[in-house]
């Protein structure tokens, strides 16, 4: 009983944290767009009539702005250089979503090509990499017959009518960055475009120039435990949990189906028809029960963020020997008397300083199978509070891949494709995003670093090879 009523209150903590959080989040947004609102209705009355051309001019390349922000009017992309796209992590969102506010905490104005698209929140890493194809390449998102009939979800999703980059190929390559679990998705849409699964378009590996991981979910995370996922199988939850008040929400959430709330964020589960106009309160009643949609078939993200889900995510993904790879793996840990405990109060952020002092303490429970083979807790003890920091370096299960750490920026120069680069930083999981203030300095010394490989640093000098099937 003692137990359970500790659990209980953790829960409590746990979700009125989070729910805390994310109104900072939104309501930042509302008042963001609230203040530019008011300050271009300022710009118009106060404008005097002698100029009132000039000022016509700038109010409507004000507007323009306004739509391009939004995603009514999308930035096209021609050749080179490269464009270097950020993609999100969970609950992540991209440009256009949530007003002006950046997830990359503006990261993406360091250079003039630069996408920052708008995926699935909380959909699979599979149906995110589909939709990421599609935003680059332009067309409807075509999520696969085969997957879309064994998840329970319509094939077909939304339509690009021009895509952002459309002229994507092997001679017109991306850089990627990813964070958290935007990492993955591009190693699926990496795999794909390599098996050439996308009907109409002669894809391969040589697509991708360079992916650079930050604080990337390379072999899932033991947080999905804490927050609810059954470490026995990695895909059922806990009936009462986090997890659980996350998929109520979100699944009222969709089905309300408010449009000006859902253009505002988006879940990304639009393929699942889960509005009450599709569904009616029957179908509410099966979705909630878990008889129906993504989580009652498994297709969303958690299940993918397991250890279980990242292993056979893994077992289908590989290195390429001519893509460029560097990753930075974020701590918030230290050893203490031999132990491990959270390296700092101040320093982590309060949404994310329980789960760093949970995660250290994570043992895989001794009546559950190990998630793979050679499976140690203290590999998994130091962590950001969102990912260990053991998942974040480079690939490593079912087969770790080729990997070179980084200590001085000087050791990796001249880079090497094919070999994963990485760095290990002290930081939460979210320091580098949505709020710029909290990194400071290291902010743009990061990002810098980052745009500065892109262009300088990572370009192919020959046609690319096909790796093969060996290649790890």
């Amino acid at each position: 009983m003692a137990r359970f009523i500790l659990s209980l209150m953790e829960l409590g903590v746990s979700a009125t944290v989070h729910l805390l959080f994310g109104f900072y989040v939104f309501s930042t947004a509302v008042a963001a767009d609230i203040s530019q609102a008011a300050a271009a209705s300022g710009c118009l009355l106060l404008r005097r009539p002698a100029a009132a051309g000039a000022g016509l001019v700038n109010v409507a390349a004000a507007g323009e702005e306004e739509e391009e922000r939004r995603g009514a009017a999308p930035v096209v992309l021609d050749g080179s250089p490269p464009p270097i796209v950020l993609v999100h992590g969970i609950f992540g969102f991209g440009k256009g979503r949530l007003g002006g506010l950046s997830y990359f905490a503006g990261a993406e104005k360091k250079d003039d090509r630069v996408l920052v698209p708008d995926l699935g929140s909380l959909t699979s890493i599979h149906d995110r990499a589909r939709e990421l194809f599609y935003y680059l390449k332009g067309g409807q998102v075509d999520y696969g017959e085969e997957h879309s009939k064994l998840c329970g979800h319509a094939r077909f999703g939304m339509t690009y009518d021009k895509g952002h980059y459309p002229v994507w190929d092997e001679q017109n390559p991306v850089h990627f960055v990813g964070h958290s679990a935007g990492v993955q998705v591009v190693r699926v849409l990496h795999q794909m475009l390599a098996d050439k699964a996308f009907p109409g378009h002669d894809t391969s590996e040589g697509w991708i120039l360079s992916l650079t991981s930050l604080s990337g979910a390379l072999n899932g995370t033991t947080r999905t435990y804490y927050d609810g996922m059954l470490a026995e199988d990695g895909r059922s939850m806990k009936y009462i949990c986090l997890l659980q008040l996350c998929r109520i929400g979100v699944i009222i959430y969709d089905w309300l189906d408010i449009p000006w709330l859902k253009n505002y964020y988006n879940f990304g589960f639009d393929h699942f028809e889960m509005s009450w106009r599709k569904q009616g309160f029957s179908g509410l009643i099966d979705l909630l029960l878990g008889h129906t949609g993504p989580f009652a078939s498994g297709d969303w993200i958690l299940t993918d963020l397991t250890l279980q889900g990242s292993l056979k995510l893994n077992s289908t993904l590989r290195t390429f020997p001519d893509t460029f790879y560097f990753s930075y793996a974020t701590k918030r840990t230290r050893k203490l008397f031999g132990i491990t405990v959270p390296s700092s109060v101040l320093g982590i952020h309060p949404m994310l300083f329980l789960r760093v002092l949970q995660m250290c303490m994570w043992r895989h429970p001794q009546n559950a199978p190990l998630p793979y083979k050679g499976y140690r807790d203290e590999d998994w003890e130091d962590n950001d509070g969102a990912l260990n920091t053991f998942s974040m370096t480079h690939p490593r299960i079912p087969i770790e891949h080729p990997n070179h750490f980084v200590v001085d920026d000087s050791d990796c120069h001249p880079l090497q494709p094919g070999i994963w680069y990485y760095k290990i930083i002290e930081a939460d999981h979210i320091l580098f995003i949505v709020n710029r203030e909290r990194a400071g300095v290291q902010f743009d010394l990061l990002y810098d670093g980052i745009f500065q490989r892109c262009r300088k640093h990572a370009f192919r000098k020959s046609t690319p090879t096909v790796p093969n099937e060996t290649s790890q």
